[in-house]
């Protein structure tokens, strides 16, 4: 597969900026590479007038929308933002309150389902913020004070049997010691 269409890849996907190093690692190849081929991409994108930019910012690098389209892009989102809420959204926002901060992973492992979009859209709405945790290098979400505001709650604790389902032991060991209880109840 081309480097160049890894990289795409890679920038589309995140949510975030990506590192040379972040770029090189997920790519396997070196850093000096990974920097040719993006400014080549930047070029490319900029000589086609299309829709995104390749920005970089300390050599951190993500694809925005185009500035030309601000004014459009900014109208939509606001438009996307002012509805309701989907059901799917609001199933993954009640996970986030109640079992956050959450991770992408852990999130789709509780849903069954990929989540991308419905982050970003809660991103977006300010119901959610996305910080990095520093123990697990990932990017973790939990809800806002917006959130909390539009509810009418001052705290997370407020929540209905917020206590119980928040106390509750990570994912992977309740599943571990489901699927055992399952074995021994087969056997």
């Amino acid at each position: 597969m081309k480097l160049q269409s890894i990289l795409e890849s890679l920038l589309f996907i995140s949510n975030q900026p990506l590192s040379l190093k972040d770029l090189a690692k997920a790519a396997d190849t070196d850093i000096l590479e990974i920097k040719e081929v993006l400014i080549k991409l930047g070029r490319e994108y900029q000589e086609s007038e299309r829709g995104f930019i390749l920005v970089n910012n300390n050599d951190k690098y993500q694809l925005t929308t185009a500035p030309q389209n601000a004014d459009l892009v900014s109208r939509f989102l606001k438009e996307e933002t002012s509805g309701e809420l989907t059901p799917a959204s609001l199933e993954a926002l009640t996970i986030i309150a109640y079992r956050g901060p959450v991770t992408k992973a852990e999130l789709e492992m509780i849903r069954g389902v990929n989540c991308s979009l419905i982050l970003r859209n809660l991103l977006i709405r300010g119901l959610i913020e996305e910080l990095q945790d520093k123990t697990l290098g990932e990017a973790v979400y939990s809800v806002t004070l917006d959130f909390l505001k539009y509810l009418g709650v001052s705290s997370l604790n407020e929540l209905p049997d917020y206590e119980k389902l928040h106390a509750r032991e990570p994912l992977k060991n309740s599943v571990e010691e489901d699927d055992l209880n399952l074995e021994t109840k087969i056997n």
